[in-house]
């Protein structure tokens, strides 16, 4: 490797402008759940084309929420990709209703309504439409296949934000939505979620849950120059964003737009660059919308000389962090003996596929050897 350093990854592009924004909602007193919350609820909802937005701790307690609102428990099935981070799946049992693993189509890594459709019952309730590593599914097909057979559509758009479906920004038209702000996501908080929705029903009853059941949230007591005695409408949770993460959310989403368009710069290069390699497959955006190449992976077929953990070795010896390609959730421990139909194709991808590095402040020089380690190693 010699004197170059590692390249990275991810590294999440934060600045001078987030660090001021923290400093500042530090300084003001209000470091828990208050106005720059709000405010960052308002910008996101608006920003992806939703009615209400409803900030939480995590991308996971999104998706937990999400199924909360739509009343599902014990004896109902819920069809999630096994390729996904666990989460997707975890959430699933969080409500004590049984996640169902679908297969994926090969070229989006993401759920289609002929997937769906192989493994639905007379308990499937929902579908966990996943946007797997930004590429947008087909969601105008889904729902309407969904719609057919009286199953909600929760979208995990985890990273997906600033991809669009057919024109419209991920988001925009959705039942329920999902997502993430963790620093491997396209913008960052640190840690955080986002639940999206059209409907304002459940948005009030999510900003409820997630301040333990409240029907009086600290903001509206802390406001109110009368005594409030709140009282508890259920059993709720503690799944509230912080303040702190709110004001850098807010300077993150202004760069939204820049972001992606970096991103997606960086992909056609990669694509570039990679075009001819035999044996391998690089993500591409397919033809009803654009991705914001959240991961950028490519996956190996016997044409390619080395497996993928021999090209991961490969890389990492030359100083490069790429990593395994996306996790199939029902080869975990935690899911063992779970009930699950054929699943080639999510086998396929989490086997031979990989990650490689991407990220907004990446040089062509560290690109260059990105793929000069593959193409060396393509050609012995």
């Amino acid at each position: 490797m010699g004197d170059q350093q590692r390249i990275p990854v991810m590294v999440p592009w934060l600045g001078e402008a987030e660090a001021q924004a923290a400093a500042d909602a530090v300084l003001s007193g209000w470091v828990a759940q208050g106005p720059r919350v709000a405010e960052f609820e308002r910008a996101f909802a608006e920003r992806v084309g939703a009615a209400h937005g409803i900030a939480v701790s995590s991308c996971t307690t999104a998706l937990h929420l999400a199924l909360v609102a739509l009343d599902l428990g014990p004896g109902d099935e819920v069809v999630v990709p096994s390729l996904s981070f666990i989460a997707t799946a975890n959430a699933v049992r969080y409500v004590g209703a049984e996640p169902v693993f679908a297969d994926i189509d090969a070229a989006t890594g993401n759920l289609t309504p002929d997937t769906v459709e192989a493994v639905r019952t007379g308990r499937t309730k929902a579908v966990v439409l996943v946007h797997q590593g930004g590429v947008p599914a087909d969601v105008d097909a889904v729902a309407k296949y969904a719609a057919e057979h009286g199953i909600a559509v929760v979208e995990d758009a985890a990273c997906a934000i600033g991809a669009t479906v057919n024109g419209r920004s991920v988001g925009d038209g959705s039942l329920i939505a999902a997502w993430s702000f963790h620093p491997r996501k396209v913008i960052t908080t640190g840690e955080g979620g986002m639940v999206t929705t059209d409907n304002a029903a459940w948005a009030d009853r999510l900003r409820r849950l997630r301040e333990h059941g409240m029907n009086a949230s600290a903001a509206q007591r802390h406001a109110s120059d009368k005594p409030i005695l709140e009282s508890y409408l259920e059993t709720g949770y503690n799944y509230r964003m912080t303040d702190i993460q709110a004001a850098v959310g807010l300077v993150q989403l202004a760069k939204l737009d820049q972001v992606v368009a970096r991103r997606r710069s960086l992909a056609a290069r990669y694509h570039e660059l990679l075009d001819g390699v035999p044996g391998l497959s690089p993500v591409r955006d397919p033809h009803w919308g654009t991705g914001t190449y959240q991961s950028f992976w490519v996956l190996l077929d016997e044409a390619y000389p080395l497996t993928r953990d021999e090209l991961l070795a490969a890389l990492a010896e030359a100083g490069v962090s790429a990593r395994r390609g996306i996790m199939a959730a029902h080869l975990e421990p935690a899911y063992a003996g779970h009930p699950a139909a054929p699943l080639p194709v999510t086998e396929r991808l989490t086997r031979d596929s990989l990650i490689l590095p991407l990220f907004h402040t990446m040089t062509e020089e560290q690109q260059d050897r990105v793929v000069a380690v593959i193409r060396q190693q393509a050609t012995g």
